[in-house]
């Protein structure tokens, strides 16, 4: 995902017809009505953005389009756009990041109130949380847990754990301990798998080696496995040469038809077809057609 800018969670033009999914409405998304869009989004071939908001002037901004364009869209909130969010005054200690956890549940009630006003469904999402981020996981999860138990849903539609740097076990494994609990509440995991290459939110993955932006077949079905016992409720985002930000054409080279390859790949071992929601970041430097192509 492009977040920082915009990311593209598997939204081509048209799709009008979102509004006759089941659970859907105006105002924040959850459990199933979320995942019906989602499901909706991949057997139609469009895409839901996302935006990464640091104030309530970013998500205003972005809500505004949404309702202008008739169209739903995703707010999410990086580490440190939540932590800016709270206050750049306030603590924010390594191990604790409780400005970065305030922030977020302070954005996502935010989220929650005016979302319905601006007549669209919203998605309200976490970006990326890498291991040394996981104070900031755990305090949006107990979030999560409190508000699920007084309005029988969780505060967030769904969050982001990129443990991409781990070993790729290490990963899965990880994912699924948080996963577990994420599922009683029917929350929506993303997940990721290679590495996205660029900058973002202080994380400098532009000297990583170029194999490490793309996945493999096996890497992907490896998440399926790991994942689908627990859930359904989860998206992978693959590498296929995805770079977060903006850069000039040919610097990055894209392979979006990998993300056929992987479906393929997976529809040959589970006989379902296309078992896997995949979410294309890095999405505000790319071209028309490759974004076309990713969503096949």
């Amino acid at each position: 995902q492009s977040k920082g800018s915009r990311t593209t969670h598997i939204f081509a033009e048209g799709a009008m017809a979102f509004w006759d999914v089941p659970g859907v409405k105006a105002g924040v998304l959850t459990g199933d009505g979320a995942w019906n869009l989602y499901k909706f989004c991949k057997e139609n071939s469009f895409a839901i953005p996302a935006f990464n908001c640091t104030s309530t002037s970013s998500i205003n901004a972005v809500l505004e389009a949404g309702k202008k364009l008739n169209r739903p869209v995703t707010i999410q909130f990086s580490e440190g756009g939540a932590a800016f969010f709270a206050g750049k005054g306030l603590p924010n200690e390594k191990g604790k990041l409780q400005a970065s956890i305030l922030g977020a549940v302070c954005g996502a009630h935010y989220v929650r109130q005016v979302a319905p006003a601006y007549g669209i469904p919203v998605f309200v999402h976490s970006d990326h949380c890498a291991k040394k981020l996981l104070p900031w996981f755990d305090g949006m999860l107990e979030a999560d847990e409190a508000f699920f138990a007084k309005h029988g849903e969780p505060l967030f539609s769904s969050h982001m754990l990129d443990l991409s740097e781990e070993p790729d076990a290490e990963n899965i494994e990880i994912c699924q301990q948080y996963f577990k609990r994420m599922a009683p509440m029917k929350q929506i995991l993303e997940m990721e798998i290679g590495i996205t290459g660029g900058v973002e939110d202080g994380v400098d993955n532009s000297g990583v080696s170029k194999e490490k932006l793309y996945s493999t077949p096996e890497d992907v079905f490896a998440v399926y496995e790991g994942l689908q016992p627990i859930s359904e409720r989860f998206m992978i985002a693959a590498a296929f040469g995805n770079v977060h930000g903006v850069y000039k054409a040919g610097n990055v080279k894209l392979r979006p038809e990998l993300l056929s390859e992987f479906q393929t790949y997976a529809e040959e071992k589970t006989g379902v077809k296309m078992p896997y929601f995949f979410v294309f970041h890095g999405g505000s430097g790319s071209e028309k057609h490759e974004i076309a192509t990713a969503l096949g």
